[in-house]
Order: C-alpha cells, then sequence, then structure tokens
C-alpha cells in the first residue's frame, strides 16, 4: 500500500517496512537476511550500486550495509520518528557516540543538558576530550541557555525526559535558540521513542535513539539509531557512520522490527500500570516525591501534556527518610521488580539511582534516596501489593 493512505502512526507502524510481492504472494513478516557478501550479476550492476549508494541512498552494496531486513526496521523507525534516513548501531551509546563524532571537529564545543544518559558523561571524558572536542553542561530549566553559547558550539544535545528524573524541556524553545545561533539540536528521545514524542516535529535535527528498550520491547535486543530528515545532515552522518564500521545483525534487527510492530498497545498499558503505581506512591506516607510527567503535580507536566501523546513505564521517587540503608532494604525486599540497570521491556525493574548521578542533575534540590521503578505489564494489583509488603517490611 502506498504511504499516503497510512495516516495515523499505528496503522503506519503495522505496514512500513512489509515485504512486497514477489508475483502473486509475499509474506506478512519480513525474512531476516544474513550475509556478508552481496553478489552483483555484471560489473553495471556493482557501479550502479555503489554509486547510488555514495550518493546517499541506502542501498544494499556490502553485508554490513545491510540487507532487507535492515531496510525494512529502517523504514519502520522513518515512520515513527518522521524522518528521512535512519542509521542502525549496535547499542543507544553508540548511536550517542556516532551523533558526536559525526558532527564534531577537534576545537568544537557542545552545550548538553546536565540530565542526559549518564554514559555520555565518560564518553566526553574519555574519548571526546582527547580528540579534543569540549562539552559544557547547562540546566535547561533556566532562562540563560544563551549565555553558554561560544563562538565555537556547534551543538545542542538534550534529553528530554530525562531517564532518572524526567525533567522535561521545552523543545520548541531551544530549536528556536539553535536556529538563531546556527547549531545543530540533537534530542535523546529513547523515553519516548518516537511514539509518545517527536522531536524532529519540534525542531530538533536529530533524534537518537536506543532501540534497546521500548521499540524492541522483550529485553532481548542492544540496539541504538540515529534519525534525521535534512539530506545534508544525513550524508554527514553517514560518513563516520560507514568509517567505524557500524552495523547490526540481521537477526537484531528482524527482533526490533517485531517489537515495533506492538508498541503502541505495549505503551498504552505501561502508562495505565505506571500511573495507577505513581498514584499509589504519592498518597504513601514515606515518600517525598514522586518524579513521573504525566501527574498534575509534576512541574513538567504542562510541556508533557503539549508535547506528547502518552508516557511509558518509567518512574522514581524519593523517601521522606534520608536513610540510604532503608532504601537499599525497600529494594532488596521486592518481589515482582527484578533489580536491573535497564527498561522498556516487558517486565517489571527497579534500581536505586547513585548520588553521583543524582548530583548531575540540577533539576534535584533534595538530598533524599531515589528509587527508579520500571512499572512493567504484569497485573498492576500485584505489583503495587508488592510495594505495599516492603514498605511494610522495611517501615514498620
Amino acid at each position: 500500500m502506498s504511504k499516503h493512505l497510512h495516516k495515523q502512526l499505528r496503522t503506519q507502524l503495522i505496514h512500513a517496512g512489509s515485504p512486497r510481492f514477489h508475483g502473486r504472494i509475499a509474506p506478512v513478516n519480513v525474512p531476516v537476511v544474513r550475509t556478508s557478501t552481496v553478489r552483483f550479476d555484471s560489473t553495471d550492476a556493482y557501479d550502479d550500486l555503489h554509486h547510488r549508494r555514495a550518493a546517499g541512498e541506502a542501498v544494499t552494496s556490502y553485508g554490513r550495509h545491510g540487507m532487507e531486513t535492515h531496510r525494512a526496521l529502517e523504514d519502520a523507525i522513518n515512520a515513527l520518528e518522521g524522518g528521512t534516513r535512519t542509521f542502525l548501531t549496535p547499542s543507544g551509546l553508540s548511536a550517542i557516540s556516532l551523533t558526536f563524532l559525526a558532527l564534531l571537529s577537534p576545537g568544537d564545543h557542545a552545550l548538553v543538558s546536565d540530565s542526559v544518559y549518564a554514559p555520555l558523561r565518560r564518553l566526553d571524558q574519555q574519548v571526546l576530550q582527547r580528540l579534543g572536542i569540549e562539552l559544557s553542561y547547562f540546566s535547561p530549566g533556566a532562562s540563560h541557555v544563551e549565555e553558554h553559547i561560544r563562538s565555537n558550539t556547534r551543538l545542542l544535545y538534550v534529553e528530554s525526559p530525562s531517564s532518572l528524573l524526567y525533567e522535561v524541556l521545552d523543545l520548541p524553545r531551544l530549536a528556536e535558540i539553535a536556529q538563531r545561533h546556527d547549531l545543530i539540536l540533537a534530542a535523546d528521545n529513547t523515553w519516548g521513542s518516537g511514539y509518545l514524542y517527536r522531536p524532529l516535529q519540534l525542531g530538533a535535527h536529530v533524534s537518537v535513539l536506543a532501540a534497546t528498550k521500548y521499540i524492541s520491547g522483550h529485553s532481548d535486543v542492544m540496539q541504538g539509531a540515529v534519525v534525521v530528515e535534512d539530506a545534508a545532515l544525513a550524508a554527514c552522518i553517514a560518513r563516520t557512520y560507514d568509517n567505524l564500521g557500524l552495523t547490526i545483525s540481521a537477526d537484531d534487527a528482524y527482533l526490533s522490527l517485531r517489537g515495533l510492530r506492538t508498541l503502541p498497545v505495549r505503551l498504552a498499558q505501561h502508562q495505565a500500570n505506571a500511573l495507577q503505581v505513581a498514584h499509589y506512591l504519592q498518597d504513601h506516607a514515606q515518600v517525598q516525591r514522586v518524579f513521573y510527567p504525566a501527574l498534575a503535580g509534576d512541574p513538567g507536566h504542562a510541556l508533557w501534556r503539549r508535547d506528547f501523546s502518552g508516557a511509558n513505564g518509567l518512574l522514581s521517587f524519593s523517601f521522606r527518610e534520608e536513610e540510604r540503608e532503608k532504601a537499599r532494604a525497600f529494594v532488596d525486599a521486592l518481589k515482582l521488580y527484578a533489580i536491573g540497570a535497564s527498561w522498556g521491556g516487558y517486565e517489571s525493574l527497579v534500581q536505586i539511582a547513585a548520588p553521583a548521578r543524582l548530583a548531575e542533575h540540577s533539576y534535584l534540590a533534595e538530598n533524599k534516596p531515589v528509587v527508579r521503578l520500571h512499572v512493567g505489564l504484569e497485573d498492576v494489583r500485584d505489583l503495587i501489593a508488592d510495594l505495599d509488603q516492603a514498605f511494610r517490611t522495611v517501615f514498620r
């Protein structure tokens, strides 16, 4: 079917990248095409494909460049994000690394929101500084963002919401600032995963995703993606992408495509469960604050209502008591929430926020232990009962 028939995003995600008919039949699912080598039927065909690839077209000319399975996932993520070119990477962090290495050169400066994914700071300290690229961090909620822009600033990089305290940024405002100063605006969109939030439509030039999370949805894939809609920017990223030799397996592409087909229904259930858990925590005597932008009292709620189409299963909360050992005991007392650092799968997870990570966020004014929950797809009554027994066990 032609793309213009797919008016709603949910419909696009079901049909994007569907296999073409060969003769009178076609499979529903995209075949998993595993190969390292591509054969050509003539030298003319070889030259044609390599010329098209050199011109920026996403075509198959070697196994590392991807096959039909990869093209299908790229098409689906383009539909998800409203982009024209998607670069698939082995992890979310590699997608972040690709963005910085492709868009910055020695002597350049990038301005980064201080609530970004923590490993970016290690990339800064251990790789980018060594290459002569400087990063500085700013408080996204402050009104003086432009005071931090320098003559050599080339990139404005943000994450909205962050994946620990969920600070929602005014992306259209940041896009206006980027335009005034001729900056590239890149946004980590892992929380919204394209379906809940579309940075490219709000003025960003680059959207970065960890497909490991909600796109995959089953905790069985490590994968990232960088999405753009501008052809010149795509060509710039493509050069670094090829030179770094970044690629993913056909099997991983297939698994993410499978997960993406059910993304809307999974996110809806994650939100329904998380909202009930958030309300339960808000009313609990041992909870100081709940971080979840879908709550009416959250500082980012108005921006969330304006720019997002929903929420996911991630929320955090702080304790009233300052004893970190009690927070650790609470986590250990949970039965259904497994202790784990990732999120976005079907299962519920819990993690204590490290004090060093919290200190990086200007968004947090208090000094109380913070626990992050990923509320999964279990029955929410069981999830709340598990939280309740853990509170009763620790805070007798």
